[in-house]
């Protein structure tokens, strides 16, 4: 089998996770490293190996290396356009995660795909994970009852320079363009994306509600610590909360709760801890596949694709709500101070309220969070325009 020439967009900050997997993959046999599109072309040292054509020109580069699958993973705002340039060149695509920073660019994207006859794989990698359909037979089976309901919970830390790290990062907008860089819609995106797909609403027409509480302790325009509530059409309530400002950083998770039981999925690790009525604990460890490993399978021998766009339609209605809710509140002084020595922000008692926020399905205002902004009321529609 000959090997896929893929393009990797984007090979720097967390593109160079994608060109590390790239060469993983072309030591395997399965892809061949052809180009790289940056506007600062890459070192031999930065390439991780002997330097492959290189052009700030993404469809001229798809055109002289015969691409035959992108990587896309350069900034928020310029995820739609470079897609549709593949997609009209015939290339197939991996699409970094949030696919667009609105519902509108996300649909023109992902229609623009469709019509192109191009298979599209979002970057949701803990999707990838096996851990996914195993809890999904475990919900079907009823070991837990009936759902209830389900809770994502995300406390990490980065410092003050981790929002100077692009000029859009931390920003809503930028130049007049959406961008909506939050904890939600950016770092901790797989918890929301994880959290809905666990609970079978992955599609646009799954989401009937949504209620935001979005609020920053850092300098920026975007949310650092947040959460959201979405009503799906099975009656769910999914309520996610995330912070960039917790004062030790814990391992994000998804938590299934159900009449009879509750199963947590700590989606980094591919681990699944199952609590029920009448059993001990039973703890798993999953496997995992590659999006890019599962593109390829998909165009060679036929595997369905594990995360195409209109599998992040109920994610990309949340990024909507987001765009659309208020600018987010700046926490008070009161309600945050800096760590000595480390350069960071934290709000303190927030790593209890995002567990209690998993825990109890509830909103930050709802836990008695002195400084929560006010929720904004669930949206029935997520506009277009």
């Amino acid at each position: 089998m000959s090997r896929i020439p893929v393009v990797l967009a984007g090979a720097r900050g967390h593109g160079r996770w994608h060109l590390a997997n790239i060469r993983r993959l072309e030591r395997a046999g399965l892809v061949r490293l052809a180009g790289v599109c940056e506007l600062t072309p890459l070192t031999e040292r930065e390439a991780g190996g002997e330097l492959p054509e290189q052009s700030a020109d993404f469809g001229a580069l798809l055109d002289s290396t015969g691409a035959g699958i992108a990587v896309v993973c350069t900034p928020i705002p310029t995820h739609t356009d470079l897609a549709l340039t593949a997609a009209r060149k015939g290339v197939h695509l991996l699409l970094e995660k949030p696919p667009a920073p609105s519902y509108a660019e996300f649909r023109r994207m992902a229609d623009g795909v469709a019509e192109a006859g191009v298979a599209c794989q979002v970057g949701f990698q803990s999707l990838g994970s096996h851990a996914v359909p195993a809890v999904r037979a475990l919900i079907a089976e009823g070991a837990i009852g009936e759902v209830t309901g389900i809770g994502g919970a995300g406390a990490w830390v980065r410092d003050e320079a981790y929002f100077r790290r692009a000029p859009w990062s931390g920003r809503r907008r930028l130049d007049g363009a959406d961008v909506i860089d939050g904890a939600l819609t950016n770092p901790l995106a797989h918890a929301v994306a994880t959290a809905l797909a666990l609970g079978g609403s992955t599609r646009a027409e799954d989401v009937t509600g949504i209620e935001t509480e979005l609020s920053h302790a850092n300098d920026i325009e975007a949310d650092d610590t947040s959460c959201v509530r979405v009503t799906t059409a099975q009656g769910h309530r999914v309520t996610v909360a995330a912070t960039l400002c917790a004062e030790r950083a814990d391992e994000p998770y998804v938590l299934v709760h159900g009449s009879r039981g509750r199963i947590t999925f700590w989606y980094k690790q591919d681990r699944v801890l199952l609590q029920r009525g009448g059993h001990g604990p039973e703890e798993f460890e999953y496997g995992r596949t590659d999006l890019l490993e599962n593109l390829v399978a998909h165009l060679t021998d036929g595997a369905g694709l594990l995360v195409p766009p209109d599998g992040t339609g109920a994610f990309m209605k949340v990024v909507e709500a987001i765009r659309r809710a208020p600018d987010p509140e700046a926490l008070p002084d009161s309600a945050w101070r800096r760590v000595p020595g480390e350069d960071r922000r934290v709000v303190p008692g927030v790593d209890a309220l995002v567990a209690a926020a998993a825990d109890t399905l509830s909103l930050y205002s709802e836990l008695g969070a002195p400084w929560a902004p006010r929720t904004e009321r669930p949206l029935s529609e997520v506009s277009t325009r």
